[in-house]
């Protein structure tokens, strides 16, 4: 028989019944009207998609709302915990009510329990995910040892995303939008240096290179600099010239020299990467020459 596999964390369950008071249910499902509930700003998710937005209020249309979203009471309204991509599909819908699980739950309680739900259900991109980290330890005082137990996570994994919020904005993007992972974006913080990090990710998005290939191109990005180069037709000096290209470039140089016959062979895997070989050497505008 398979093993059952081990629930992340504490489970909603078991942070609803906390031993510290903090929170309560009454495990009862009120119905409210749509417009007495609103989302929380501090909820980890930012991003929805549209399609799975769309499917899901059709299906709702159709069948009603059959689980219920948890919300607690403050300042007259409902603020959603955890269930906003289902408020957000109802709304869609034109429904008028909803059920609800009204709960008993302070700030701290209530971002902790929507950050746990959006893990659970994997609905969080890296960056959400750190920043879910970040709002922990930053605004309720938790050490990174203390969130890792919270979200049933080891320490390092929190750690490793708290780092990806040093990234550039841009190179963030890349990876709330899916265009990079965060093995890739593990790797670009080795470049040390925000401008080499944002070239380095535009390669990686371009040339939809692997994990393993942004390794080596971090590696040849961070081959040490060459100062006073002296011109010498040797081995070493070209060598030296090819690691010069392979950092400015991005991907494997070649220099051959046979008697008089000098040439230069650059590495690309199809034409896709060979126009952005060519942009990367003349620039934006050359395609349009072309």
């Amino acid at each position: 028989m398979a093993q059952k596999k081990k629930a992340l964390g504490r489970g909603l369950d078991a942070i609803l019944v906390d031993n510290s008071g903090e929170t309560s249910t009454d495990n009862g499902i009120t119905m409210v009207r749509i417009g007495e509930v609103e989302p929380n700003s501090k909820q980890p998710r930012k991003a929805f998609d549209p399609a799975e937005l769309e499917s899901l209020s059709e299906s709702i249309a159709q069948y009603g709302m059959i689980q219920p979203i948890t919300v607690r009471a403050i300042d007259g309204i409902y603020q959603i915990i955890t269930g906003e991509r289902r408020w957000r599909a109802a709304r869609m819908a034109g429904i008028s009510e909803i059920p609800v699980i009204v709960i008993s739950a302070d700030d701290k309680k209530a971002a902790e329990l929507a950050l746990v739900e959006n893990i659970q259900r994997s609905d969080l991109n890296p960056i959400e995910e750190a920043e879910g980290f970040s709002s922990l330890i930053e605004e309720y005082g938790l050490t990174q040892e203390e969130t890792a137990k919270r979200i049933g996570k080891s320490r390092t994994a929190v750690t490793n995303a708290l780092r990806l919020l040093s990234l550039p904005e841009a190179v963030r993007k890349k990876i709330e939008n899916g265009e990079l992972s965060a093995g890739h974006a593990k790797v670009l913080l080795g470049l040390n240096n925000p401008a080499l990090i944002e070239k380095a990710a535009e390669q990686v998005v371009g040339r939809a290179l692997s994990v393993r290939e942004t390794e080596k191109l971090v590696k040849a990005w961070n081959a040490p600099p060459v100062e006073g180069v002296k011109i010498v037709h040797d081995v070493d000096h070209t060598r030296t010239l090819e690691l010069m290209l392979q950092k400015h470039l991005g991907r494997t140089v070649k220099i051959t020299e046979k008697g008089k016959n000098h040439a230069i062979s650059i590495g690309y895997s199809d034409n896709k990467d060979l126009e952005v070989l060519l942009k990367t050497i003349f620039g934006d505008t050359i395609l349009e020459n072309l």
